[in-house]
């Protein structure tokens, strides 16, 4: 059967135990992914970082200068794995950290980018509706010049949000082989341009 991840409960019973994980692949891999979008920005861009759990993607955001990092996830345990992550790289904690649902984000329209890496595939696994949701909230983060990042094992993880978002598939990075004959497996890293003046 496959796991609840759209269930606060799974996550909180993973984290009881889990300390460090990364989903889909590394964070220093999709670093480099990012880079290009990242290279654009200023230091003191503000990032949310959507669902870290145990990643450490925020400290490879800290790494390369971005402090005005605000880490959200619904499952308070992911967020004290993260400042511990924080604090063990860097002797101290800078970034913020949120308790919030990604599907029901209440903030400012201040945030230059959001990413997610694997967050949307997981949200994806509860209600019909809880991509859009999660598309409706994050277009009410971003201001003038923002944008989305979103890594996916999905080709079609975002058909349904394109009222609203320019959605474009910025790379494939391909999956590891266990074998030469196996068939070519992509990751999907998106580049989500919100569309302005749009109703929802």
């Amino acid at each position: 059967m496959a796991a609840d991840f759209e269930k606060q409960s799974y996550w909180h019973h993973r984290f009881e135990t889990e300390t460090a994980f990364e989903w889909l692949t590394s964070s220093s891999a999709f670093m480099d992914v990012l880079a290009p979008q990242l290279t654009k920005l200023p230091s003191d861009a503000r990032i949310l970082h959507l669902g870290p759990g145990t990643s450490d993607l925020h400290n490879q955001l800290r790494q390369r200068g971005f402090l005005n990092v605000t880490n959200i996830d619904y499952e308070p345990l992911a967020l004290e794995r993260g400042q511990q992550l924080e604090r063990d790289r860097f002797g101290d904690v800078r970034m913020e950290y949120l308790v919030a649902d990604v599907t029901q984000l209440e903030l400012k329209p201040v945030h230059r980018v959001a990413i997610d890496k694997g967050t949307a595939d997981a949200v994806a696994c509860g209600p019909a509706d809880a991509v859009l949701s999660m598309a409706k909230a994050i277009h009410c983060c971003l201001d003038s010049d923002g944008f989305w990042v979103s890594l996916s094992y999905s080709a079609s993880r975002f058909e349904g949000v394109r009222s609203f978002f320019e959605v474009e598939v910025a790379s494939r990075i391909p999956t590891p082989k266990l074998k030469p004959t196996d068939p070519d497996i992509y990751l999907y890293c998106y580049l989500l341009r919100p569309k302005r003046d749009v109703a929802y």
